[in-house]
């Protein structure tokens, strides 16, 4: 009987064993990066790929994600799908120093890299480019007629520009902004980066540099203008998925790829808004995105 009972036992752990194998391999795992906007993308990834596939998909949370850690997670096999954006590619893992105008030639350049140097597959994008921009308040885009960097190079000796300390630093920061377009500014003003929207509002600043997906565009009503000579870089998004997660569930690029070009500007900063500024979460937020699209 003893025999029997220690039989059973050694059969239901290695069928237990074998269930928990089939569970793992039948797993993927979406992360994001520490922000709002990114923690939007990963529900979007997450519900569409939930709502369309057998899949078992989990979300994981790491703690500080930023790109210097969710890079090495990815590669190492940790994690199989986060959202990234080309420009960050581009420059803090592929460490290049040249400038690509053109966004889709930068796409295909990074999505080339990263296949051969890493694994790495860049799914199509969502269409948003979420890359620095200068914002205006919109009393003054239309008593100036500002709509480009161009126009506002036109009246700049009546404006003052204000940014976090960084930009001023950077290499695509405010020096060869002002050199790109001729800019004269007034006067400069380095402030906090939470302290830009409350100083343009007030009237200390007239123009700020943003990120043109940020919520807070669309909470104090800025303009933002348009980088007409293409000098910052771009930042489109995409999910960036393991070659050989997509090769064991090609399904994955599948249903993904139905995400290409849905998500515009305007739409990202809307829901980055609802996030940030009506404390909607973000797995309502990436849920109603989807059915208004038609996509679950």
């Amino acid at each position: 009987m003893k025999a029997l009972r220690f039989l059973f036992l050694v059969v239901f752990l290695f069928a237990f064993s074998l269930g928990v194998t089939w569970a793992q391999g039948d797993k993927v795992v979406v992360s994001n990066k520490p922000f709002t906007e990114s923690h939007i993308l990963a529900e979007i990834i997450v519900q569409m790929l939930r709502a369309h596939t057998d899949l078992e998909v989990e979300r994981l949370i790491i703690e500080g994600g930023t790109t210097s850690i969710l890079h090495p997670a990815i590669v190492r096999g940790d994690i199989d799908i986060y959202p990234e954006y080309t420009g960050t590619s581009w420059q803090e893992v592929l460490r290049k120093d040249e400038v690509v105008s053109d966004p889709l030639e930068l796409y295909e350049r990074v999505k080339k890299e990263y296949e051969e140097k890493f694994g790495l597959v860049y799914l199509p994008l969502f269409g948003f480019n979420n890359t620095f921009t200068l914002a205006v308040r919109r009393e003054s885009a239309e008593k100036d007629n500002l709509n480009t960097f161009s126009d506002l190079a036109r009246v700049s000796e009546r404006y003052v520009f204000g940014a976090e300390p960084d930009f001023f630093e950077r290499k695509d920061g405010y020096e060869n902004l002002v050199k790109t377009y001729g800019f004269r500014f007034k006067a400069t003003r380095q402030m906090a980066i939470a302290l830009k929207y409350p100083a343009i509002v007030s009237r200390e600043v007239d123009v700020i540099d943003a990120f043109s997906t940020d919520g807070l565009l669309k909470k104090f009503d800025l303009v933002v203008l348009e980088d007409d000579k293409n000098y910052f870089p771009s930042y489109f998004c995409a999910p960036v998925v393991r070659k050989e997660t997509l090769d064991k569930y090609p399904v994955i690029a599948e249903v993904l790829g139905r995400l290409e070009g849905q998500i515009s500007n305007e739409e990202m900063t809307e829901m980055n808004y609802l996030v940030d500024e009506k404390l909607m979460d973000p797995r309502d937020v990436a849920r109603e995105f989807l059915e208004r699209k038609g996509l679950l």
